[in-house]
């Protein structure tokens, strides 16, 4: 039975993965430094830190992705414009994208400068948590913007299928973040220990010097000369940034429900303790790895299905988007099979804490369930943003986690009082609602383009 499906979405395999990997270690790359952050933390400065990290993180993922999703408005655009092979309005494109991104990144780090950490404040969080978590939150806040600098050039390049380039600025920019995070929250070289503080100072040299590198290699390469023609002030227009704000900020909001979702629960976990808080960011950590696997799968699927849909070639996209289904659900069956198996030693990586780890490894078999939903809405929802089909989508995102996985989660977790272990059961089903609707979604509009 397996065989003659293999063989039928074999040449599509080949093609998407070739397309993916480089897009997953990319991907991987943003939830990596915040990895680093938590492991270098909660084996230097202790539980009370980790804590703060995963106050801070659960606030700022939600920022980060919002930018992101922004930035990802231009991706389906490009790839559709390339399939009709438009150079021209590629490079528009790119021009009015980088406007746009820049604008948001100076509003989010004005959010998190003067909002973030004022609602600190009144959360009810542990108050040393809090103190440890104002400094880092402001370090982290401004580096949003040279990350919606690297997100513009990044999205561009992978919309035209180039994208083993980003991939290796994300390992070296991976690499310098854990190297100076160390040597900032150790104290070494003469330097004294910062703690949190130094995390911050790392990731944000880190993503200075990764928009750096990402702009002189677009403009130094010889596959871009063609698109860059019309990269120029003069084509700054209303009518782009309507464009590609249509696409990005459906796309923000979808990123949004589902991380402020995870953030909203890390905050109710606060409310039970500083512990379980840690164990919460150690799991959710671990869990947010394989979810940005997923989203360099989804993110290969936009530009296959966008650059399909713009040669009007319907079979092949749904064949394509069929096969990113299968590639991201084994995936993610080989990393729950990990995640089951070690679920009891991978905490240990983040903490020396028992009671830290005891709780991170109970959350791991949970995670181990929901990772397989999250990778089916993830990919969803990427082969159905390359369409152009996105506020739907948004919709279904708000339901499934708003309206169903968060009160789900509290009425477990806090008024049946089954602690973290029922928050997560609720954000669970929260994620298995968007993957079946997300999925129905997709079935239903290639289905109809098909036929028509």
């Amino acid at each position: 039975m397996l065989k003659p499906i293999y063989q039928k979405f074999k040449p599509y395999y080949k093609e998407n993965l070739t397309l993916a990997i480089p897009v997953v270690i990319s991907q991987l790359g943003h939830t990596l430094v915040h990895t680093a952050d938590s492991v270098i933390v909660g084996q230097f400065a202790g539980t009370i830190p980790l804590a703060a990290v995963s106050l801070v993180n659960s606030i700022f993922m939600v920022v980060m992705v919002i930018g992101i999703g922004i930035s990802y408005g231009l991706t389906p655009l490009i790839a559709q414009e390339n399939g009709r092979n438009n150079q021209a309005e590629c490079g528009r494109l790119l021009t009015n994208s980088l406007l746009l991104n820049v604008i948001f990144g100076f509003l989010l780090y004005g959010l998190i400068y003067f909002g973030s950490v004022f609602a600190m404040d009144h959360m009810n969080q542990s108050p040393e948590v809090v103190v440890q978590s104002k400094p880092y939150m402001e370090l982290l806040g401004f580096s949003i913007i040279p990350l919606m600098v690297f997100l513009t050039f990044k999205q561009f390049a992978e919309g035209l299928g180039f994208t083993k380039q980003a991939m290796m600025i994300s390992i070296w920019g991976n690499v310098i973040n854990i190297v100076l995070g160390i040597i900032f929250v150790k104290g070494m070289f003469g330097i004294q220990p910062m703690g949190v503080v130094g995390v911050g100072y790392s990731t944000l040299i880190d993503r200075s010097l990764m928009a750096v590198v990402m702009v002189i290699y677009i403009f130094k390469s010889k596959h871009f000369k063609g698109y860059l023609r019309n990269f120029t002030h003069k084509h700054l227009s209303k009518h782009y940034l309507k464009r590609i704000f249509k696409l990005g900020a459906p796309t923000a909001l979808q990123y949004t429900f589902e991380i402020s979702t995870f953030s909203a629960a890390a905050i109710l976990i606060g409310t039970i303790g500083a512990v379980e808080q840690a164990a919460h960011q150690v799991a959710i950590n671990l869990a947010a790895t394989t979810y940005m696997m997923a989203s360099g799968v989804s993110a290969a699927a936009t530009i296959q299905s966008g650059n399909s849909f713009g040669k009007n070639n319907f079979i092949y996209l749904r064949l394509s988007a069929i096969s990113s289904y299968h590639i991201v659900l084994i995936f993610m069956s080989v990393t729950a099979v990990l995640f089951i198996a070690f679920h009891q030693y991978l905490p240990m990586f983040y903490s020396k804490d028992a009671a830290v780890i005891q709780i991170a490894a109970g959350l791991l078999l949970i995670a181990a369930i929901f990772q397989l939903f999250d990778g089916a809405q993830v990919v969803g929802l990427g082969i159905l943003r390359g369409l152009g089909d996105v506020n739907i989508p948004t919709l279904i995102t708000f339901v499934s986690y708003w309206l169903v996985g968060l009160p789900v989660g509290y009425f477990l977790g806090i008024k049946l009082d089954y602690g973290v272990s029922g928050i997560w059961y609720g954000l669970c089903l929260g994620l298995f609602t968007a993957s079946v609707l997300l999925f129905y979604r997709f079935q239903k509009l290639t289905k109809r383009m098909i036929v028509v």
